[in-house]
């Protein structure tokens, strides 16, 4: 299973590409979409979609893997990270790759077996767990990284419970 993870945003989107076969992770590549800070805002969103498309497109991924959005604060912000989500979302669509949505807590969860486990343990264990060098840079690249990881230890169950429901 090829998984695109992604730490969305508007300044910087994390991208995390990994295989997952028998139990083993391969990185495939990994990087960010990064947008100016001077950049009107619908352009920035452009730039996102235009990015994202040619990822999909060169990757060819069976899933996307993004984070579920979570603020308490600025509000303005949540708004801005939300659209750009909403972009990734509508590129995985029109390429018809399916879509699933993690909290921190559950990437946490999948990553560290730690709900509450701190960043720097999140990093690390995702480093070894793709066997990298060091872990990659920004952050949010890691954290894409991170929640590919959490969907390809949490997609088998997925699967399980839709066959369960089918059943039914």
């Amino acid at each position: 299973m090829k998984i695109i993870g992604i730490d969305p945003g508007y300044a910087i989107v994390g991208v995390g590409i990994v295989e997952y076969r028998n139990s083993r992770f391969t990185t495939l590549d990994y990087g960010a979409i990064t947008t100016d800070a001077g950049t009107e805002f619908a352009a920035r969103l452009r730039i996102i979609y235009e990015d994202f498309t040619q990822i999909i497109e060169m990757h060819k991924p069976d899933a996307v893997a993004i984070e579920k959005l979570f603020f308490t604060t600025n509000q303005k912000t949540a708004i801005d990270v939300a659209q750009a989500r909403g972009i990734i979302l509508l590129v995985a669509s029109l390429h018809n790759v399916p879509c699933y949505e993690y909290t921190p807590l559950q990437v946490k969860q999948a990553v560290v077996g730690y709900g509450k486990a701190v960043k720097t343990q999140v990093q690390e264990m995702t480093k070894q767990l793709l066997n990298l060098k060091a872990v990659p840079k920004p952050d949010d690249v890691a954290d894409a990284l991170a929640i590919a990881i959490c969907h390809a230890h949490t997609a088998p169950s997925l699967m399980n419970f839709k066959k369960f429901e089918e059943w039914k």
